[in-house]
């Protein structure tokens, strides 16, 4: 039997490297995606679970057909129209599908309710709990684009 009597760190470059990936591999599996989560809960009844509008459960409910959210940069030379998507869920930008500036149908809501992903800390600002939930929302949208 022979004893090793030298430390051969080389010979750890390789598990090292197997537990960066086992690493990597179990942070992507638990990345949470809060902007699709916020649209799959607020905007997909309406605009369906693709962003299209041709899938949402209260379609038929609707007097006026959903827009396709999936074309919003392509409707718009090319450029994804970022400060007008977020003053829509907000509030600040009517559509009139959306309710009267009297119930801005995301902004306030947003702000009045707590959510799973972003805490209201500290307890008062309330406000950047609701900015961070739009801003997640907006980028999803971004990502839907064709």
């Amino acid at each position: 039997m022979k004893i090793i009597k030298k430390f051969q760190p080389m010979s750890l470059i390789p598990i090292g490297v197997m537990l960066i990936g086992l690493s990597a591999n179990a942070l992507a599996a638990d990345k949470l995606d809060i902007g699709k989560r916020e649209y799959d809960s607020v905007c997909a009844v309406c605009h369906g679970l693709n962003g299209k509008g041709d899938d949402g459960p209260l379609k038929a409910l609707l007097v006026k057909p959903v827009p396709n959210l999936t074309v919003l940069a392509k409707n718009n030379k090319g450029v994804f129209p970022f400060d007008r998507v977020y003053q829509i869920i907000d509030g600040r930008q009517e559509v009139k599908s959306h309710g009267s500036r009297e119930m801005p149908v995301w902004g306030n809501a947003f702000n009045n309710q707590t959510s799973l992903y972003f805490d209201n800390y500290p307890s008062h600002d309330s406000e950047s709990a609701a900015r961070s939930r739009i801003l997640a929302l907006v980028e999803y949208l971004f990502r839907l684009q064709e």
